[in-house]
This record gives C-alpha cells, sequence and structure tokens, in this order.
C-alpha cells in the first residue's frame, strides 16, 4: 500500500506538469465538438519568465467560460484510477484520496493567487482603504467566475475519472480539493458583507452580490452531493448576508439624510448639494433595479405601504424621497424670506421631479407620485407669487375712485401709489434678479405667470392713472417705467444675476 501510495503521488506530480484545455462550441450542425489547445495560458512572453519545471500553470483571463481543464493527461489518469481501484478495494481509500486532495488543493491554492485573489483575513479587510478595496473586488470577481466556471468543474471532472466506480470517495475527494478555495472566496465576500455600511459602498456590494447571485447555480451544480452540502448551504447564508449590507447601506443613507443639517443657505436659493448628491445615487443605484427588488422583497424593515401594489423597493425609494423632502423644507426655514423659501423649494422639487422621470425611479414611484409632486411644484410657484408681488398688486388694484389703495390706515393718491408701485417693483427686482431658478422650463413658466400676474393690472392702472383729475398733463413725469419695460424686466428674473431696474429716463 505504501509502494502504492507512492506511485500515486509521482504520478499526480508528473502528470501536473503540462496540462491542455478543452473548449466545447457548436460547429454549426448542432453537434458539440471539442478544441483542445493551451486556452487558459498565455505563452505571447514565456521567453520572459523563469518558470520551473515543478511550478504549477494556471488560468489567465477570459472573455467567456465554456472551458474544462483536462488537468492530466488520460494516459496517466487511467493509472491513477488503477491504483486508486486497488487501494480502495484495499481499505486504504482515505490514504488515497488524502494523497489526492493535497496535491490538488496546491494547484487550486495556486490558481486562485495568480487570479489576484490574496488570503486576507476579516481584520485585513476591514481595515483597507475603500479605493483598495475597490481594486480587492474586481479580483474577487474574476477569481470567483474562473473558480466556479472553470476551476471546480474541471476538478469535480477529474475526481470522477480518477475515482470512477469507487462510490463516495470521488466526492469526499472533491470536497477536500475544493473546500479551502471555496471558503477563501467566500471569506472575503462575508468580510465585505459585514463591513462598512457607508453609502459609497454600495454599488461594489451589490457588484459581489450580484455575482453571487449569478453564481449560484454553479454552487449547486459543482456541490450537488452531501460532503459539499455545508459549502452550498455557507454560500447561500453569504449571498443573504450581501442583501442584508445592501438594505443596511440605504438604512445608512437615511441616516444621512436626517443627519444633514440646515446651516447656511444654498446662495440665491439654488439647488442644495444633498438634493443632488441622493438624486444622482438613487439613479445609479437603480440601474440595478432587478438585484435591488430580489433584496428588498427579503426586507420588512421600510416604512409601510399604503398602495399594497407597490414593490418593497418602491416603498423604498418613496420613503427616501419623503426623508429628503422634509430634510428640504428644514432647510427651507432658514431663509427667513417666504418667497426666496418658495423659490429654494420650486428649485430642489423641480431636480427630483426630474431625476425620477428621466430614470428607472420613474417606473418604481409611478405617475401618481409624479403627478403628486409636480402639483408641489406649483404649489410652491403660488406661494411664491403670493408672498412677494400680492403686495405690489394691492397698489395696483382696479378701482373706480381715484384714492383705492390704504396703506397703514391712510388712502393713497393716485400719484402715491405710483411712488409706491416704482419702489416696490425696483426692489423686488433688485432681490430677485439674484436668485436662481436653475431649470430653463420652470424659469420661462414662472416668468409667464408674472407677466401674465402684473401686466393687466398695470396696464389698467396706468390707463386710470393718465385720466385721474390730481394727475392731468403730467402724468409721464410718475410713469417710472413703460408696459415693454416691465415684461423686459419680468423675463430677466431668476438669473442669478445682481439686478438693477432700469426704467423710463
Amino acid at each position: 500500500m505504501f509502494r502504492l501510495e507512492e506511485e500515486f503521488r509521482l504520478l499526480i506530480e508528473r502528470g501536473g506538469e503540462s496540462f491542455e484545455t478543452t473548449r466545447s462550441y457548436n460547429n454549426g450542425n448542432g453537434e458539440l465538438t471539442e478544441d483542445n489547445s493551451n486556452l487558459l495560458f498565455d505563452d505571447s512572453d514565456e521567453d520572459d519568465h523563469d518558470y520551473s519545471d515543478s511550478e504549477i500553470p494556471v488560468a489567465q483571463r477570459l472573455s467567456n467560460y465554456d472551458v474544462i481543464i483536462d488537468a492530466l493527461p488520460s494516459g496517466i489518469i487511467n493509472d491513477l484510477h488503477e491504483i486508486a481501484k486497488r487501494m480502495v478495494v484495499s481499505g486504504s481509500g482515505k490514504e488515497c484520496s488524502h494523497v489526492y486532495s493535497s496535491f490538488r488543493r496546491e494547484f487550486l491554492e495556486e490558481s486562485l493567487s495568480r487570479l489576484g485573489l490574496g488570503k486576507l483575513s476579516n481584520e485585513e479587510v476591514q481595515k483597507m482603504q475603500w479605493q483598495e478595496l475597490e481594486d480587492e473586488i474586481d479580483k474577487w470577481i474574476k477569481a470567483a467566475n474562473v473558480s466556479l466556471r472553470i476551476l471546480f468543474p474541471s476538478e469535480r471532472r477529474l475526481c470522477d475519472r480518477v475515482f470512477y466506480g469507487l462510490g463516495s470517495v470521488s466526492d469526499l475527494s472533491f470536497m477536500e480539493v475544493c473546500r479551502g478555495a471555496v471558503v477563501q472566496i467566500l471569506n472575503f465576500a462575508d468580510a465585505i458583507a459585514i463591513g462598512s455600511r457607508s453609502p459609497e459602498r454600495l454599488f461594489k456590494v451589490l457588484d459581489l452580490f450580484e455575482t453571487m447571485r449569478d453564481l449560484m447555480p454553479e454552487f449547486e451544480f459543482n456541490f450537488s452531493d452531501q460532503y459539499c452540502l455545508v459549502l452550498r448551504n455557507d454560500a447561500l447564508g453569504i449571498w443573504k448576508r450581501l442583501g442584508e449590507a445592501i438594505r443596511g447601506i440605504f438604512m445608512e443613507l437615511e441616516n444621512l439624510i436626517r443627519r444633514d443639517p440646515a446651516k447656511a443657505p444654498v446662495p440665491r436659493g439654488g439647488l442644495h448639494p444633498i438634493t443632488r448628491y441622493v438624486m444622482n445615487y438613487l439613479r445609479a443605484a437603480c440601474r440595478s433595479r432587478e438585484s435591488l427588488e430580489l433584496v428588498f422583497e427579503e426586507s420588512v424593515n421600510v416604512a409601510p405601504s399604503k398602495d399594497s401594489t407597490l414593490s418593497s423597493l418602491s416603498v423604498q425609494m418613496a420613503w427616501i424621497m419623503e426623508l429628503l423632502e422634509s430634510n428640504l423644507e428644514v432647510k427651507a426655514k432658514i431663509y427667513g424670506d417666504t418667497a426666496l423659501c418658495s423659490v429654494f423649494l420650486m428649485n430642489n422639487e423641480r431636480y427630483i421631479v426630474q431625476k425620477v422621470k428621466d430614470s428607472e425611479l420613474g417606473l418604481l414611484l409611478g405617475d401618481d407620485w409624479i403627478r403628486k409632486h409636480t402639483a408641489k411644484i406649483k404649489q410652491y410657484l403660488s406661494s411664491y407669487q403670493r408672498s412677494s408681488w400680492n403686495k405690489l398688486l394691492g397698489v395696483l388694484r382696479a378701482d373706480s375712485s381715484p384714492v383705492a389703495a390704504n396703506v397703514g390706515g391712510k388712502s393713497m393718491s393716485m400719484k402715491d401709489r405710483i411712488k409706491a408701485f416704482n419702489s416696490q417693483f425696483e426692489e423686488i427686482y433688485k432681490s430677485h434678479s439674484q436668485w436662481i431658478i436653475f431649470d430653463e422650463q420652470l424659469r420661462n413658466e414662472l416668468r409667464n405667470s408674472l407677466y401674465n400676474l402684473v401686466m393687466p393690472a398695470y396696464r389698467n392702472f396706468i390707463a386710470r392713472f393718465q385720466n385721474a383729475p390730481d394727475v392731468g398733463r403730467h402724468a409721464d413725469r410718475y410713469i417710472k417705467y413703460t408696459l415693454e419695460d416691465i415684461g423686459t424686466q419680468i423675463n430677466e428674473l431668476f438669473e442669478g444675476v445682481n439686478g438693477s431696474a432700469g426704467g423710463r429716463k
């Protein structure tokens, strides 16, 4: 038995010095054929390396995975099978399996190393800078795909050939060969899953989650026997923990929105950075909508939905939108000017709605959500007009008497009223031309609304002013702004530039 064991060992070592790969492909006639070539290895620069005879060859980067490694020549496999058969029959199957699995395990370990997957402990992963960890995740994804789609199936095939007809020895040997590599692959994914929940990590964690999702059939296929049950279960558990990590990242995003302080107001009532960040973040996240749907279907830790037809992901997105809008309403109060507060909310709500309409968010939140929040923009527009232009319109209020307006309990003459209008319009123009409406369509809508609001009232007032008995033929002395001046300056509002109301000289 000792001599057979040594012969078994020597055959494996000698056979492992060179091997071929087999790529199966369709020949166009519906038949699968095989192309034997050294597909996994790059011979272009072999002269630049001083590889020793004992160095184990490993896989290079591939564009597809329809490859099986013939890790040992067929003749050696046949000899190994004959030796294994005798050892098992003689009661030394355990020793035979140990020799076999030890050598093949080294091959897998070296292959993972060459693929860039190091043996990192949980602590080492947690201490790594995120940028460095992103590179490690990219390496992991490639290594995991090559391992599950090429290396492990190849080892399964080799085991089945060497231990053909020898019962559970083949399954046990395969488990012993692959266990270390599988644990190495899963440990890294697990370290990411239990790591930081910083929102910036979402997209790479999603990459890991999607890779594990795509590889779960490979885990089921490669590790289908009873000895590998624990490996299948571990893979499934870590995949689910990655889903938990994604939900945790969204919870941290919620906390980030809640904690974002209302400090200095955004200049000119413009777009707040938190709005831009959250909306672009969610748009990018929803490119992986299918994966996120899968993640949140298993979650019960989201706000309850009033509409049971909404998916869990839709509820989650609506909840984040609600948090963002509540945060913006708090920030709007620090302006102290109701009109500027309305401009700020208009800008930010418009940005939110546009980002929703132009992305997967629109499908998740639905048309009713978009209509409701478009209506909020109109409410903010109306609030702006009431808070800043109603007083001005009060001065122009149509009335048949020459003294209609009343300020501070005192009636105003027509001359006083036009002076008040000139002063108030100049003040509004000076401040509101410095404010900004970033969206061109919204800016034009607001200007048109103001034009239709102010121009008819001013036109009627000027007509009455020119015919007022206390004005007489000197009306032009008091009319600072023509109708054309008013229209021009309304069209100059919300450009975000310093304003100076010009008028008729």
